[in-house]
């Protein structure tokens, strides 16, 4: 069983304590971090991009709840809090569990098999693509896309974001194409050079270029140049 990075969201130092205290007895669970603040919060997943987190609901200024509207990658989430009016809205934000402080031991103990288990159907779904057919949920900025993967033609590099193009729009996601690669298809997406993924169901032409490299013209009008390592690759794939 490998690591699984933790932080712990609260801003009372004892509740903090108390879930640091409460995880000793899994060692597999590493603490990277602590925030009081959903802002300080923010920072620490972004640094850190932990498998899980314990948070609370009521904080100063920004709730929990807040917290996880404003992160494009949500890691697993445990609820601690004092009040126990919020459990609905907590699952149907996916958490894995909901846990009135002050924790108690033999609940806890259930919570850490539920979290065990939805990290390993986590890294379960890791190891296969995602279905061509599946909508993927894209916030950038105020706007927000709920979009069929086949929808999206291409991608392309923007340092640590990824551009995403499907229908008259684009939208940045804070992934790496590396990332995004080993999640897609690799029977549909296709990642022509360093920079850009594409969607090959929208190639319209193929044109030979400089250097045995190809050139392709997309439905929407885009081109890309694939490399002269990938152009030998999408020959390979694409010949009888």
């Amino acid at each position: 069983m490998g690591t699984y990075t933790t932080l712990i969201i609260d801003d009372e130092r004892l509740a903090r304590e108390e879930v640091r205290r409460a995880l000793k007895g899994y060692p597999e669970f590493e603490i990277v971090g602590e925030a009081n603040n959903v802002d300080k919060a923010l920072e620490l997943i972004e640094a850190n991009q932990p498998d899980i987190i314990f948070l609370d609901i009521h904080m100063p200024g920004k709730s929990g709840f807040d917290l996880l509207e404003e992160l494009t990658t949500v890691p697993e989430v445990v609820f601690t809090t004092a009040y126990d009016q919020y459990a609905v809205q907590a699952f149907e934000v996916n958490a894995l569990d909901y846990l009135v402080k002050p924790l108690r031991e033999e609940r806890f103990a259930k919570t850490m098999e539920k979290v065990k288990q939805g990290l390993k159907k986590r890294d379960e779904a890791k190891e296969k693509p995602l279905d061509i057919h599946q909508k993927i949920f894209i916030k950038d900025g105020e706007k927000v896309y709920f979009v069929p993967l086949a929808e999206i033609r291409f991608i392309e590099s923007m340092e640590n974001y990824a551009r995403l193009y499907f229908g008259t729009e684009k939208a940045m996601i804070k992934r790496s194409l590396n990332q995004l690669e080993e999640k897609l298809d690799p029977t549909v997406f296709f990642r022509a050079n360093r920079s850009q993924i594409i969607n090959m169901e929208y190639i319209k032409k193929i044109h030979p270029y400089f250097n045995n490299k190809l050139q392709l013209v997309l439905t929407s009008g885009e081109t890309i140049e694939v490399s002269s390592r990938q152009s030998i690759k999408f020959k390979k794939w694409n010949s009888l």
